[in-house]
Protein backbone atom coordinates (compact mmCIF):
# COMPACT_ATOMS: atom_id res chain seq x y z
CA UNK A 1 0.00 0.00 0.00
CA UNK A 2 1.64 3.30 -0.71
CA UNK A 3 2.03 5.91 1.73
CA UNK A 4 -0.12 8.78 1.66
CA UNK A 5 1.49 12.25 0.75
CA UNK A 6 4.39 14.16 2.91
CA UNK A 7 3.81 11.32 5.82
CA UNK A 8 7.04 9.20 7.43
CA UNK A 9 6.74 5.46 7.76
CA UNK A 10 6.70 6.76 11.83
CA UNK A 11 3.52 8.70 11.98
CA UNK A 12 0.94 7.13 14.21
CA UNK A 13 3.50 4.89 15.80
CA UNK A 14 6.01 5.16 18.96
CA UNK A 15 9.60 6.48 18.42
CA UNK A 16 12.22 5.54 20.49
CA UNK A 17 15.09 8.11 20.67
CA UNK A 18 17.56 9.63 22.48
CA UNK A 19 16.42 12.21 25.56
CA UNK A 20 18.72 14.18 28.10
CA UNK A 21 16.49 13.12 31.25
CA UNK A 22 16.77 14.61 34.79
CA UNK A 23 16.39 11.75 37.12
CA UNK A 24 16.81 13.55 40.47
CA UNK A 25 17.09 17.66 41.16
CA UNK A 26 20.40 19.32 40.55
CA UNK A 27 22.64 16.11 39.32
CA UNK A 28 23.86 15.65 35.57
CA UNK A 29 21.05 14.91 33.03
CA UNK A 30 21.06 11.41 31.55
CA UNK A 31 21.02 10.84 27.91
CA UNK A 32 19.13 7.53 27.75
CA UNK A 33 16.78 6.00 25.62
CA UNK A 34 12.80 7.02 25.82
CA UNK A 35 9.71 6.46 23.96
CA UNK A 36 7.91 9.30 22.37
CA UNK A 37 3.84 8.68 21.66
CA UNK A 38 2.15 9.56 18.39
CA UNK A 39 0.39 13.10 19.10
CA UNK A 40 -3.03 13.09 20.01
CA UNK A 41 -5.81 15.52 18.36
CA UNK A 42 -4.67 19.20 18.13
CA UNK A 43 -0.93 17.48 18.63
CA UNK A 44 2.45 17.88 16.62
CA UNK A 45 5.02 16.10 16.97
CA UNK A 46 8.46 17.46 16.07
CA UNK A 47 12.25 16.60 15.48
CA UNK A 48 13.92 18.98 17.44
CA UNK A 49 17.08 20.16 15.33
CA UNK A 50 18.66 22.15 18.02
CA UNK A 51 17.22 23.83 21.75
CA UNK A 52 19.23 26.39 24.08
CA UNK A 53 19.26 26.37 27.91
CA UNK A 54 17.87 29.49 29.41
CA UNK A 55 18.07 30.19 33.21
CA UNK A 56 13.95 29.01 34.08
CA UNK A 57 15.81 25.54 33.00
CA UNK A 58 18.18 25.92 35.52
CA UNK A 59 16.10 27.33 37.81
CA UNK A 60 12.79 23.71 37.67
CA UNK A 61 16.49 21.57 37.69
CA UNK A 62 17.47 22.67 41.20
CA UNK A 63 13.78 22.89 42.55
CA UNK A 64 13.10 19.90 45.23
CA UNK A 65 9.03 21.13 46.14
CA UNK A 66 6.47 21.28 43.62
CA UNK A 67 6.17 22.64 40.76
CA UNK A 68 9.45 20.72 40.45
CA UNK A 69 8.92 17.00 39.76
CA UNK A 70 10.93 14.16 38.43
CA UNK A 71 12.14 12.18 36.01
CA UNK A 72 11.60 14.81 33.57
CA UNK A 73 12.65 16.45 30.16
CA UNK A 74 13.96 19.99 30.39
CA UNK A 75 13.94 22.66 27.66
CA UNK A 76 12.20 24.85 25.94
CA UNK A 77 13.87 27.49 23.50
CA UNK A 78 14.21 25.12 20.18
CA UNK A 79 13.70 25.25 16.71
CA UNK A 80 12.15 21.67 14.88
CA UNK A 81 10.53 19.78 12.09
CA UNK A 82 7.37 18.82 11.96
CA UNK A 83 7.25 14.99 11.93
CA UNK A 84 3.90 13.90 12.21
CA UNK A 85 0.83 15.71 13.53
CA UNK A 86 -2.49 14.80 15.17
CA UNK A 87 -6.49 15.23 14.05
CA UNK A 88 -7.54 18.78 13.85
CA UNK A 89 -4.55 19.92 12.98
CA UNK A 90 -4.28 22.40 9.74
CA UNK A 91 -1.52 24.81 10.41
CA UNK A 92 1.14 22.96 10.24
CA UNK A 93 2.35 20.08 8.01
CA UNK A 94 4.93 17.16 7.94
CA UNK A 95 7.71 19.32 7.12
CA UNK A 96 7.53 22.53 8.35
CA UNK A 97 9.94 23.97 10.48
CA UNK A 98 8.63 25.65 13.86
CA UNK A 99 9.68 27.05 16.91
CA UNK A 100 7.84 25.64 20.39
CA UNK A 101 6.63 28.17 22.62
CA UNK A 102 5.70 28.16 26.49
CA UNK A 103 3.23 30.56 25.92
CA UNK A 104 -0.33 28.67 24.23
CA UNK A 105 -1.62 31.35 21.29
CA UNK A 106 -4.92 29.47 20.61
CA UNK A 107 -6.47 32.22 18.51
CA UNK A 108 -10.02 31.74 19.10
CA UNK A 109 -10.43 32.74 23.40
CA UNK A 110 -11.03 36.23 24.47
CA UNK A 111 -7.71 37.39 25.39
CA UNK A 112 -5.82 35.76 21.80
CA UNK A 113 -8.18 37.97 20.32
CA UNK A 114 -7.14 40.54 21.62
CA UNK A 115 -4.55 42.80 20.95
CA UNK A 116 -4.48 43.68 25.03
CA UNK A 117 -3.35 40.74 26.09
CA UNK A 118 -0.76 37.79 25.03
CA UNK A 119 -2.19 34.95 28.41
CA UNK A 120 -4.48 32.65 26.85
CA UNK A 121 -7.31 31.96 28.48
CA UNK A 122 -8.15 28.94 27.08
CA UNK A 123 -4.72 26.66 27.75
CA UNK A 124 -3.85 28.91 30.29
CA UNK A 125 0.45 29.31 31.51
CA UNK A 126 1.18 26.98 34.21
CA UNK A 127 4.31 25.13 35.45
CA UNK A 128 2.79 21.68 34.39
CA UNK A 129 4.78 18.07 34.21
CA UNK A 130 1.70 17.41 31.04
CA UNK A 131 0.42 18.16 28.02
CA UNK A 132 -1.67 21.27 28.27
CA UNK A 133 -5.21 19.93 26.86
CA UNK A 134 -5.12 16.18 28.63
CA UNK A 135 -3.16 16.55 31.81
CA UNK A 136 -0.80 13.32 30.51
CA UNK A 137 2.51 12.68 29.24
CA UNK A 138 3.39 11.77 25.85
CA UNK A 139 6.93 10.29 27.11
CA UNK A 140 7.93 7.16 29.00
CA UNK A 141 11.32 5.91 29.62
CA UNK A 142 12.04 1.93 28.55
CA UNK A 143 11.09 0.02 31.93
CA UNK A 144 7.49 2.16 30.86
CA UNK A 145 7.54 4.48 33.37
CA UNK A 146 6.44 7.94 32.57
CA UNK A 147 8.48 10.75 32.09
CA UNK A 148 7.22 14.73 32.88
CA UNK A 149 7.19 17.33 30.58
CA UNK A 150 7.91 21.43 31.03
CA UNK A 151 6.85 24.40 30.06
CA UNK A 152 4.80 22.39 27.36
CA UNK A 153 7.84 22.04 25.37
CA UNK A 154 10.47 19.65 26.69
CA UNK A 155 13.01 19.92 23.87
CA UNK A 156 16.26 17.99 25.29
CA UNK A 157 15.15 14.92 23.46
CA UNK A 158 15.37 14.47 19.69
CA UNK A 159 11.51 14.36 19.46
CA UNK A 160 8.67 15.74 21.32
CA UNK A 161 5.22 16.56 21.04
CA UNK A 162 3.91 20.23 21.48
CA UNK A 163 0.22 21.22 21.19
CA UNK A 164 -0.64 23.14 18.03
CA UNK A 165 -1.16 26.40 19.78
CA UNK A 166 2.35 26.04 21.60
CA UNK A 167 3.61 26.04 17.97
CA UNK A 168 4.68 28.67 15.15
CA UNK A 169 5.61 28.13 12.04
CA UNK A 170 8.43 30.25 10.95
CA UNK A 171 10.56 30.62 7.65
CA UNK A 172 12.85 27.91 6.99
CA UNK A 173 15.74 30.22 5.50
CA UNK A 174 16.66 31.08 9.78
CA UNK A 175 19.32 29.55 10.92
CA UNK A 176 17.95 27.60 13.60
CA UNK A 177 20.87 28.26 15.97
CA UNK A 178 19.40 31.50 15.92
CA UNK A 179 15.89 30.67 15.53
CA UNK A 180 15.86 28.72 18.66
CA UNK A 181 16.39 31.80 20.87
CA UNK A 182 13.00 33.02 20.17
CA UNK A 183 11.12 30.97 21.67
CA UNK A 184 11.97 32.53 25.16
CA UNK A 185 14.64 34.47 26.70
CA UNK A 186 15.09 37.00 23.73
CA UNK A 187 11.60 37.37 22.90
CA UNK A 188 10.76 38.06 26.30
CA UNK A 189 13.13 40.77 26.86
CA UNK A 190 12.84 42.16 23.33
CA UNK A 191 8.99 42.01 23.62
CA UNK A 192 9.05 43.48 26.87
CA UNK A 193 10.60 46.73 25.91
CA UNK A 194 8.42 47.02 22.48
CA UNK A 195 5.40 45.29 23.32
CA UNK A 196 4.55 45.70 27.17
CA UNK A 197 6.28 49.16 28.00
CA UNK A 198 5.86 50.37 24.61
CA UNK A 199 9.73 52.25 24.94
CA UNK A 200 9.19 55.73 23.21
CA UNK A 201 11.67 56.98 21.04
CA UNK A 202 13.65 59.39 23.01
CA UNK A 203 13.44 57.83 26.62
CA UNK A 204 15.41 56.27 28.92
CA UNK A 205 15.52 52.97 30.25
CA UNK A 206 17.00 51.07 33.25
CA UNK A 207 17.54 47.93 33.44
CA UNK A 208 18.31 45.41 36.42
CA UNK A 209 20.79 42.71 35.85
CA UNK A 210 22.14 42.17 32.42
CA UNK A 211 21.88 38.59 31.98
CA UNK A 212 20.46 37.21 28.55
CA UNK A 213 17.00 38.69 29.30
CA UNK A 214 18.21 41.77 30.30
CA UNK A 215 20.36 42.30 27.20
CA UNK A 216 17.65 41.24 25.48
CA UNK A 217 15.77 44.38 27.00
CA UNK A 218 18.51 46.21 26.07
CA UNK A 219 18.09 45.23 22.16
CA UNK A 220 14.36 45.88 22.51
CA UNK A 221 15.06 49.05 23.86
CA UNK A 222 17.78 49.91 21.35
CA UNK A 223 15.12 48.80 18.80
CA UNK A 224 12.35 51.18 19.58
CA UNK A 225 15.02 54.54 19.75
CA UNK A 226 15.42 54.69 23.45
CA UNK A 227 17.77 57.47 24.07
CA UNK A 228 19.67 56.30 27.40
CA UNK A 229 19.41 52.78 28.55
CA UNK A 230 21.23 52.05 31.67
CA UNK A 231 22.15 48.77 32.44
CA UNK A 232 22.15 47.80 36.83
CA UNK A 233 24.17 44.86 37.74
CA UNK A 234 26.61 43.46 40.11
CA UNK A 235 29.19 42.22 37.22
CA UNK A 236 31.10 45.23 35.91
CA UNK A 237 32.13 43.16 32.73
CA UNK A 238 28.43 43.04 32.31
CA UNK A 239 28.94 46.91 30.86
CA UNK A 240 31.09 45.97 27.85
CA UNK A 241 28.58 42.88 27.06
CA UNK A 242 26.31 45.38 27.42
CA UNK A 243 27.16 48.06 25.07
CA UNK A 244 26.54 45.26 21.85
CA UNK A 245 23.17 45.72 22.59
CA UNK A 246 22.91 49.24 23.08
CA UNK A 247 23.57 49.95 26.59
CA UNK A 248 24.58 53.60 27.37
CA UNK A 249 25.38 53.86 30.86
CA UNK A 250 26.06 51.98 33.78
CA UNK A 251 25.61 51.47 37.45
CA UNK A 252 27.39 48.95 39.45
CA UNK A 253 24.90 47.42 41.79
CA UNK A 254 28.03 46.35 44.65
CA UNK A 255 29.23 49.53 44.84
CA UNK A 256 27.31 52.64 44.84
CA UNK A 257 28.66 54.09 48.30
CA UNK A 258 25.82 53.33 50.77
CA UNK A 259 23.43 54.89 48.55
CA UNK A 260 19.98 53.05 47.37
CA UNK A 261 19.94 52.01 43.66
CA UNK A 262 17.07 53.92 43.30
CA UNK A 263 18.24 57.21 44.27
CA UNK A 264 21.69 56.64 42.07
CA UNK A 265 19.70 56.84 39.12
CA UNK A 266 17.43 59.46 40.21
CA UNK A 267 20.45 61.37 40.59
CA UNK A 268 21.82 60.42 37.20
CA UNK A 269 18.18 60.69 35.37
CA UNK A 270 17.30 64.25 37.03
CA UNK A 271 14.03 62.17 38.00
CA UNK A 272 14.11 58.90 37.36
CA UNK A 273 14.03 56.16 34.36
CA UNK A 274 11.33 54.65 32.57
CA UNK A 275 13.99 40.42 42.73
CA UNK A 276 11.45 41.00 45.22
CA UNK A 277 14.25 43.77 46.74
CA UNK A 278 14.70 44.57 42.91
CA UNK A 279 11.38 45.69 42.46
CA UNK A 280 10.92 47.89 45.19
CA UNK A 281 14.58 49.72 43.59
CA UNK A 282 12.86 49.45 40.80
CA UNK A 283 9.97 51.11 41.07
CA UNK A 284 11.88 53.97 43.14
CA UNK A 285 13.48 54.69 40.41
CA UNK A 286 10.50 54.74 38.07
CA UNK A 287 9.95 58.31 37.01
CA UNK A 288 6.61 59.96 38.50
CA UNK A 289 3.64 60.61 35.75
CA UNK A 290 4.63 58.45 33.14
CA UNK A 291 7.07 55.64 34.66
CA UNK A 292 6.66 51.86 34.05
CA UNK A 293 8.24 49.33 35.73
CA UNK A 294 7.85 45.85 33.62
CA UNK A 295 9.06 42.21 35.82
CA UNK A 296 9.85 39.72 34.15
CA UNK A 297 11.30 36.14 34.87
CA UNK A 298 11.17 33.80 37.55
CA UNK A 299 11.16 34.33 41.12
CA UNK A 300 10.91 31.99 43.84
CA UNK A 301 7.57 30.00 44.79
CA UNK A 302 5.87 32.34 47.64
CA UNK A 303 7.67 35.74 47.47
CA UNK A 304 5.41 38.37 48.31
CA UNK A 305 5.74 42.45 46.78
CA UNK A 306 4.73 45.15 49.60
CA UNK A 307 4.33 48.94 48.49
CA UNK A 308 3.13 51.97 50.49
CA UNK A 309 -0.20 52.65 49.58
CA UNK A 310 1.24 56.63 50.09
CA UNK A 311 3.88 55.89 47.23
CA UNK A 312 0.97 54.13 44.87
CA UNK A 313 -1.90 56.58 45.56
CA UNK A 314 0.79 59.64 44.45
CA UNK A 315 3.45 59.10 42.23
CA UNK A 316 1.16 58.07 38.87
CA UNK A 317 3.72 55.40 37.85
CA UNK A 318 2.61 51.81 36.55
CA UNK A 319 3.96 48.12 37.99
CA UNK A 320 3.04 45.59 35.34
CA UNK A 321 4.27 41.61 35.15
CA UNK A 322 5.31 40.66 31.50
CA UNK A 323 4.51 37.16 30.38
CA UNK A 324 6.65 36.17 27.39
CA UNK A 325 7.11 39.68 26.92
CA UNK A 326 3.46 40.37 25.65
CA UNK A 327 4.44 38.51 22.66
CA UNK A 328 1.57 36.78 20.68
CA UNK A 329 3.70 34.19 19.41
CA UNK A 330 2.15 33.45 16.49
CA UNK A 331 2.05 36.80 14.94
CA UNK A 332 5.39 38.16 16.99
CA UNK A 333 7.73 35.75 16.34
CA UNK A 334 7.87 35.71 12.13
CA UNK A 335 8.16 39.96 12.97
CA UNK A 336 11.19 39.30 15.04
CA UNK A 337 12.91 36.79 12.54
CA UNK A 338 12.32 39.21 9.68
CA UNK A 339 13.64 41.67 11.71
CA UNK A 340 16.88 39.67 12.34
CA UNK A 341 16.58 38.49 8.85
CA UNK A 342 16.84 42.36 7.95
CA UNK A 343 19.64 42.53 10.30
CA UNK A 344 18.00 44.59 12.54
CA UNK A 345 17.43 42.83 15.71
CA UNK A 346 20.63 41.23 16.82
CA UNK A 347 20.66 37.70 17.57
CA UNK A 348 24.25 36.51 16.83
CA UNK A 349 25.85 38.34 19.89
CA UNK A 350 23.73 36.10 22.23
CA UNK A 351 25.08 33.02 21.38
CA UNK A 352 28.52 32.58 23.02
CA UNK A 353 28.72 28.72 22.71
CA UNK A 354 27.19 25.65 20.96
CA UNK A 355 27.70 22.00 21.57
CA UNK A 356 26.43 18.37 21.14
CA UNK A 357 23.38 17.06 22.56
CA UNK A 358 25.63 14.46 24.38
CA UNK A 359 27.35 17.64 26.02
CA UNK A 360 24.53 19.31 27.38
CA UNK A 361 25.81 18.88 31.26
CA UNK A 362 28.54 21.33 29.76
CA UNK A 363 25.98 24.05 28.49
CA UNK A 364 24.01 23.68 32.57
CA UNK A 365 27.96 24.37 33.65
CA UNK A 366 28.77 27.38 31.47
CA UNK A 367 25.44 29.04 32.28
CA UNK A 368 25.59 28.50 35.89
CA UNK A 369 29.10 29.93 36.05
CA UNK A 370 28.51 32.68 34.43
CA UNK A 371 30.73 32.06 31.31
CA UNK A 372 28.14 32.24 28.47
CA UNK A 373 24.38 34.01 27.60
CA UNK A 374 23.25 31.50 25.24
CA UNK A 375 24.48 28.16 24.54
CA UNK A 376 23.12 26.16 21.87
CA UNK A 377 22.77 22.30 21.87
CA UNK A 378 22.66 20.45 18.49
CA UNK A 379 21.03 17.70 18.32
CA UNK A 380 22.85 15.74 15.31
CA UNK A 381 26.58 16.87 15.68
Amino acid sequence: MAMEAGKLPTAGKPIRCRAAVSRKPGEPLVIEEVMVDPPMPHEVRIRIICTSLCHSDITFWKMKDPPGCFPRIFGHEAVGIVESIGENVDEVTEGDVVVPTFMSDCGECADCKSKKSNLCSKLPFKVSPWMPRYETSRFKDLNGEVLYHFLFVSSFIEYTVVDVAHLTKIDPAIPPNRACLIGCGVSTGVGAAWRTANVEAGSTVAIFGLGSIGLAVAEGARLCGAARIIGVDTNPDKFEIGKKFGVTDFVNAGNCDNKALSQVINEMTGGGAGLASLVHEAYACCRKGWGKTVVLGVDRPGSQLTFSSFDVLHSGKSLMGSLFGGLKAKSDIPILLRRYADKELRLDEFVTHEVGFEDINKAFELLIEGKCLRCVIWMGK
